[in-house]
């Protein structure tokens, strides 16, 4: 994998009865320590109410208190212009078989109507995702000595044989790449806070130093994404294999901050049906990043000790690097 970049300078009641006959009358103090038992038991039930229904037919419904909900997304020609991914916390861009790229999007602060194309997950996403906590992801499938690692993995699955109404194929495109996904038909409920959150990152001003830079390409084996600085709109503007990104409503597709992370990209004990291998991104341990935002480019380190652990960024004095304010995304770059 190659970067390339380019320099500027800009209830219920119940009841009970004694069988039992007594020879005294009960003393007051009994007659009103009943009462009270009576009245403790009336309180207890729920008044006739309902149990609230689930918005899934997910058996578990455990993604409800997930703090973040990741779409696995399709990333080749026929899958664009995506629905949804502008409104996404944090974009992750991976390598899978054959080269190419597929995206993870993870939402928190705000969950659009429809999310698509879904596609099937990878071995990758279960590292990845360790940082949050449980979150809740949707795929489309997973290679089948691939699933049970996932029901293990501590996260809430939900592909359509775990929640089918939330699942629909539009008529605008081909399958496989027309499988979308309907968030409030999952356990899910956005928190409404930032997904960077989740991964102890903040907002806040640019670090000291950086190096102009309009532009800067990543390249996969088969797939490459550009990311180009626009002072107008505030935002690095996403390319796709040399075509801008847009959203299915036809806007450019932007992120606010762009990390290129260098790690290490290797073949793992899965492949596809083509005999394909599946690349492993290894997200845990250290290495090199570059951080690009407000039309800057900063080198940086990034770190990650343990599966369960934040990944941390700071500059290569140690100085922790916030992010511009929008959306974050990350492209894993092979070293």
């Amino acid at each position: 994998m190659s970067v390339a970049r380019s320099k500027t300078s800009a209830p219920s009641k119940t009841s009970a009865r004694s069988k039992a006959s007594v020879r005294s009358k009960p003393s007051v103090a009994a007659l009103l320590t009943a009462l009270l038992l009576i009245l403790l038991a009336a309180g207890c039930t729920g008044g006739g109410g309902s149990e609230p229904e689930s918005r899934s037919s997910s058996p578990s419904g455990t993604g409800a208190d997930a703090k973040v909900l990741a779409v696995k997304i399709d990333n080749v020609a026929p899958a664009r212009p995506q629905t949804g991914l502008e409104r996404a916390d944090i974009v992750y861009v991976e390598q899978v078989e054959a080269g190419l790229s597929r995206l993870l999007a993870v939402y928190s602060s705000d969950v659009p109507p429809v999310i698509g194309p879904v596609r099937s997950a990878r071995e990758t996403d279960l590292e990845l995702l360790r940082q949050f906590d449980r979150p809740v992801l949707a795929f489309s499938g997973a290679q089948s000595r691939l699933l049970p690692v996932i029901e293990r993995a501590p996260l809430d699955a939900v592909p359509p044989s775990a929640a089918p109404r939330a699942y629909f194929r539009g008529a605008d495109r081909p399958a496989p790449h027309n499988l979308y996904l309907r968030p409030e038909r999952i356990p899910y409920t956005a928190s409404g806070t930032e997904a960077v959150e989740a991964l102890g990152l903040r907002f806040g001003p640019a670090p000291p130093g950086g190096s102009a830079e309009d532009s800067r390409t990543v390249r996969f084996p088969s797939a490459r994404t550009t990311f180009t600085w626009s002072a107008e709109r505030e935002r690095w503007l996403v390319a796709m294999d040399g075509s801008p990104a847009r959203t299915s409503e036809g806007e450019p597709l932007g992120a606010a901050t762009v990390i290129v992370q260098d790690v290490t990209v290797r073949p793992s004990d899965f492949g596809d049906r083509s005999g394909n291998n599946t690349p492993f991104t290894e997200t845990v341990g250290s290495g090199t990043a570059h951080v690009l935002r407000d039309g800057k480019a900063y080198e940086a380190r990034w770190a990650r000790t343990a599966a369960d652990a934040d990944t941390r960024f700071s500059t290569p004095d140690g100085t922790r690097i916030d992010l511009a304010e929008g959306p974050l995304w990350i492209v894993y770059a092979a070293r």
